[in-house]
């Protein structure tokens, strides 16, 4: 099973770091009014727990956001792909204190639907959070939260199914200071103990 796993060279050990990669690159959305409506860009985020639903981002104090977040105690996580890619940039290295994000981006700011922040209505899904605790860590507090509401495009539901289908959103990520969008998929999950379909299509493929 692991034969093609090779090694050819032996690891280097660096300095600790937060070397986890790759890991989502969302637009945050937050704010009760549409004076303070800002979004940013945050890669320090992710599931927590699954019943209740719960995540969490990590945001520097310094940030603009911060403040609005921690007031309000609600946020969006917006999930980001190639068309957003630009955004998704310019909103991590710009502050909302100096622009009206939304308007620099020509992105809409949608009502959600149990929260006073807005959505993104461009985002592929938008995932609506209310604070549960703030966990001071260092450079980073991390906001954990529970997820009261979750909006999808309806471009990605297979309207036979109702499935969700992420492969068409081509969704991005953040690895070491760059940005990728997602690869081939290679399997849905358990496809080694029950059979994959992708799998034989792809030995069919090959032995053509």
């Amino acid at each position: 099973m692991y034969d093609n796993l090779i090694r050819k060279k032996m690891k280097q050990h660096w300095k600790a770091g937060a070397m986890i990669a790759p890991v989502p690159a969302v637009l945050v959305s937050c704010g009760t009014t549409p004076e303070e409506w800002n979004m940013l860009t945050v890669a320090w985020c992710g599931t927590i727990c699954s019943e209740p639903p719960m995540c969490y981002v990590s945001i520097r104090p310094e940030r603009h956001s911060y403040e609005i977040i921690k007031r309000t105690g609600e946020f969006v996580i917006n999930l980001t792909n190639e068309a957003l890619a630009e955004a998704t940039d310019w909103c991590g290295v710009r502050s909302g204190r100096d622009f009206d994000k939304f308007s620099a981006c020509g992105l809409t700011a949608e009502p959600s639907h149990a929260i006073s922040a807005p959505s993104i209505g461009e985002a592929p899904i938008s995932i609506e959070c209310r604070v549960k605790e703030i966990v001071p860590l260092g450079s980073h507090d991390m906001f954990i939260a529970e997820v009261l509401s979750v909006a999808v495009d309806d471009n990605y539901i297979d309207p036979v199914t109702g499935k969700l289908d992420l492969a068409k959103a081509n969704l991005i990520a953040y690895a070491h200071g760059a940005y990728f969008s997602l690869g081939e998929q290679l399997g849905t999950f358990g496809w080694t103990v029950k059979g994959s379909k992708l799998k034989h299509e792809k030995r069919t493929k090959n032995s053509k």
